[in-house]
């Protein structure tokens, strides 16, 4: 009996790691659409780094802490401000910590050339790989 209660709660310890995990450091999201061709194609898997800015409160566009900006270069997931979520590549940074959000594909890219600025509280982390 005393094994199945260990391996239970091992179970469930992981799993409650595995939730903390997704939702503070990192998660995967596939990606859709063209914007980003060649880069990341329909359908890649994305590494997401939800630690690469700042800790966050779930659910929230609030930093516990914020270590650092979005540089020109990085790949972000965001919110636009539409409420959509998005992957872009970060182009320009701006005074009013906004950055400026276009697709490698410009032909099929839906981005601030559209809707404009993006605020840093709306990404949701850094594409660290696929």
């Amino acid at each position: 009996m005393d094994a199945r209660a260990n391996s239970k709660k091992a179970v469930l310890g992981a799993f409650f790691a595995a939730i903390i995990m997704k939702v503070f450091c990192f998660d995967f999201v596939i990606a859709e659409g063209q914007s980003m061709a060649p880069v990341i194609t329909s359908g890649s898997v994305l590494l997401v780094s939800r630690l690469s800015y700042g800790l966050r409160l779930p659910l929230t566009n609030r930093y516990i802490f914020r270590w650092s900006r979005p540089q020109v270069g990085d790949v972000v997931i965001f919110f636009t401000p539409q409420g959509e979520i998005a992957v872009k590549r970060c182009a320009q940074i701006t005074e009013k910590n906004e950055f400026i959000a276009l697709g490698d594909n410009s032909v099929d890219s839906y981005d601030s050339r559209a809707y404009g600025p993006v605020p840093f509280y709306h990404i949701l982390g850094k594409v660290l790989g696929k």
